[in-house]
């Protein structure tokens, strides 16, 4: 029995059980309890703090778990980063009163700075050569400035709005982060097979955000001219149409580019377009 290790709560909770749902992996959404076994997949969920999950990978008492790089780093223990899972995305800056000067990272020499990620950040001035005093604390770290325990912070930052609230600008990206796989080093076998299976499906599952599925009626002698806008993945997929001299084309594309392939599609004849969601794309 393959065991994964969860966030209990937080902003990767909802996303990485919708994740093992799209993949076929059976939850029961009213058992909270800390352990619980899918229903139709030889796998066992552990929820825990999003900061217990390396260490409880590397351990072995999980095998997998889905936690944000930013942990995987911060922590440093000894895991595989299997895959990113594509959500979940952030990064950790640092942040400023907004009515200070920025100018550069030497600003922070000789300052106080708070911050949950202690590691990353020492790592990250001893490489642009700055010495300043990294106050670690856990959490509420944005209203450190305003208290008067720091000078600026050093955090997560996803849309920003948290900073702006709290009267601070962000000034230097350190990292980016996402969700990510992570595994124990020397799974048996067994469990390695599992683990391909869960990661070939999420792989499925990722490739097909962001794009649609295109079904287009052409005439035949437009069939070049329409391939030229929608090229298939592999090679085109033709249908001959009930209507002699037409035929239907099936392709997958970008979302964000839709509307200027319909709108180009319909200035060469198209007809009858149809666009749909995709859920997995498997190759």
């Amino acid at each position: 029995m393959l065991r994964i290790a969860l966030q209990s709560k937080g902003r990767l909770n909802e996303k990485s059980l919708a994740l093992l749902r799209d993949a076929g992996i059976g939850i029961d959404e009213n058992n909270r309890r800390l352990l619980s076994q899918a229903s139709n997949f030889p796998v066992e969920l552990l929820y825990l703090r999003d900061d217990d999950i390396p260490k409880t990978v590397s351990c072995g008492i999980a095998d997998i778990g889905i936690v944000g790089l930013n942990e995987v780093m911060e922590r440093k223990f000894d895991v595989d980063i299997l895959q990113h899972l594509g959500f979940g995305k952030c990064r950790l800056s640092l942040a400023i009163p907004k009515n200070l000067d920025y100018t550069g990272p030497q600003f922070f020499e000789g300052r106080k700075i708070a911050t949950s990620y202690p590691r990353i950040l020492k790592k990250y001035f001893m490489e642009k050569g700055v010495d300043c005093e990294i106050r670690e604390i856990a959490g509420s770290v944005e209203i450190s400035p305003a208290i008067g325990l720091a000078d600026g912070i050093f955090d997560i930052v996803s849309s920003g709005s948290t900073l702006i609230q709290n009267g601070l600008k962000e000034v230097e990206k350190v990292m980016d982060s996402d969700a990510v796989l992570i595994g124990v080093p020397g799974l048996d076998e067994e469990k390695k097979g599992v683990v391909n299976i869960l990661m070939s499906r999420f792989t499925s599952i990722i490739r097909s955000r962001g794009k649609k599925y295109m079904l287009v009626n052409i005439s035949n002698e437009k069939i070049e001219d329409a391939l030229a806008i929608i090229p298939a993945m592999k090679s085109p997929t033709l249908l001959p149409l009930a209507d002699k001299g037409w035929s239907a084309i099936h392709s997958v594309v970008e979302e964000s580019e839709v509307w200027d392939k319909v709108d180009r599609l319909k200035k060469i004849g198209a007809e009858d377009i149809l666009v749909l969601s995709m859920e997995k794309l498997i190759l």
